[in-house]
C-alpha cells in the first residue's frame, strides 16, 4: 500500500471517529498512530470524554470486532483472559475465549484491577497470546488494546506496574471539548434519536496492511539520531531516576514512522519526533523522589529536553503538503 493511500484510509478512520465524538484531530493523530506502530494506547481521563466510543468507533471504522472489559478489583484472570469448562458430550474440556479475544479491546479502568488480573493483560499485550493452564492462544491479529484510567479517583486502584506502562506505545487524554466542541454535543445529539451514534462509514481497507505501511517509511541518519539523543537525554535528566528504555527507543522510532503515514508523509521530518514524543516517552520515565516531592510532571520534563535537545536540519526532494 503506497503512502498517499494508506494516507487517504486514514483520513477517512479520522473523520470517522470525529463524527462521533468531538476531540481534538492531533489527538485522533496520536491514537491512530499507536494502532499503526502495532502498539497498545492508555487514555487517562475523567468519565465522559468519550474514550469508550472512541475506542468503539475506531473499531467500527476499521471494520474490525470490539470488546470491552470493565475492569474491577474482583475482577480474575479467567474472566479476561477465558476458561475450559468441561463438555459432558463430548468428555472433554472445550476452551471458551474470554472478551480479550477481540481486534480492539477496550480495558475500562484497568487500573481497578488486581495486579494477578493486569500481569495477565500484560502477556496478551506484549506477546499477543494468552495462557491459560498451560496451553498458548494467539490473539486475533490485529490486536489493539484501548486502555483507559481515571486521574482523579485513586481509591480501590491498584497503580500498573512500570513494565506495563511501558508497553503502552502512546499516553494521551481527551480533555474536554471547548464551548464550540460543547456546543456541537448538543446539535449531534439533537439531530438523532438514539443516544449513542452509530458507525455506518468503514474505512474499506485491510487494517493489516495499513499497519504495514509506516514499514516504507524513509528515516533520515539525522532524524534517527535526534531520536536517540532524546531518549539519551532523559536518562542524563536530574530529576528522572530512569530514563526511557531501549524498548521505549524503538516504539518512538515506530510511533514517528506511524506518525508520517498518518499525515500524508513517506519520509519522517523532525517535527515529527516533536509532536508524538511527548506521549511515546512522559509516562515511561521514572521520576526522583525529590521530583515527586516538588510535583515535577514528567510531561514538564519531556518538554524541557524537546527545547534543550538540537533540532536537527533535514532536506528532502521528494514531498507532499500536508
Amino acid at each position: 500500500m503506497s503512502t498517499d493511500t494508506a494516507a487517504d484510509h486514514c483520513d477517512t478512520v479520522i473523520d470517522t471517529v470525529a463524527s462521533a465524538v468531538v476531540v481534538e484531530r492531533e489527538t485522533l493523530e496520536r491514537v491512530l498512530s499507536g494502532f499503526l506502530a502495532r502498539g497498545h494506547v492508555l487514555l487517562e481521563d475523567v468519565p465522559g470524554t468519550g474514550k469508550t466510543l472512541t475506542a468503539r468507533t475506531l473499531a467500527g471504522a476499521l471494520d474490525l470486532s470490539f470488546s470491552r472489559i470493565q475492569f474491577t478489583p474482583d475482577l480474575l484472570p479467567a474472566d479476561v483472559t477465558g476458561t475450559y469448562v468441561f463438555d459432558e458430550g463430548a468428555g472433554e474440556f472445550e476452551f471458551r475465549p474470554g472478551p480479550i479475544f477481540g481486534n480492539v479491546v477496550l480495558a475500562d479502568e484497568i487500573n481497578r484491577a488486581s495486579p494477578k488480573t493486569q500481569a495477565a493483560l500484560l502477556e496478551a499485550m506484549a506477546e499477543g497470546q494468552v495462557t491459560i493452564e498451560g496451553r498458548t492462544h494467539d490473539l486475533p491479529e490485529p490486536f489493539f488494546v484501548i486502555a483507559t484510567q481515571n486521574p482523579i479517583e485513586q481509591d480501590g486502584t491498584f497503580p500498573l506496574p512500570e513494565a506495563q506502562v511501558d508497553r503502552f506505545v502512546v499516553k494521551t487524554s481527551l480533555g474536554y471539548p471547548d464551548e464550540a466542541g460543547e456546543r456541537a454535543l448538543i446539535d449531534r445529539r439533537a439531530e438523532r434519536t438514539d443516544r449513542t451514534p452509530a458507525v455506518t462509514e468503514r474505512a474499506g481497507v485491510d487494517p493489516q496492511a495499513l499497519r504495514r505501511a509506516p514499514e516504507a517509511v524513509h528515516v533520515a541518519d539525522a532524524v534517527r539520531d535526534y531520536i536517540v539523543d532524546l531518549v539519551t537525554a532523559t536518562r542524563a535528566d536530574s530529576r528522572v531516576e530512569t530514563g526511557v528504555s531501549p524498548r521505549g527507543t524503538q516504539r518512538l522510532f515506530e510511533a514517528v514512522r506511524a506518525l508520517a503515514v498518518v499525515r500524508g508523509r513517506d519520509y519522517v521530518t523532525p517535527d515529527h519526533v516533536v509532536d508524538i514524543a511527548p506521549v511515546v516517552l512522559a509516562h515511561r520515565l521514572v521520576l526522583t523522589p525529590e521530583a515527586r516531592v516538588e510535583n515535577v510532571e514528567k510531561a514538564a520534563v519531556v518538554a524541557d529536553l524537546l527545547e534543550e535537545v538540537p533540532v536537527p536540519t533535514v532536506t528532502y526532494t521528494k514531498a507532499r503538503a500536508e
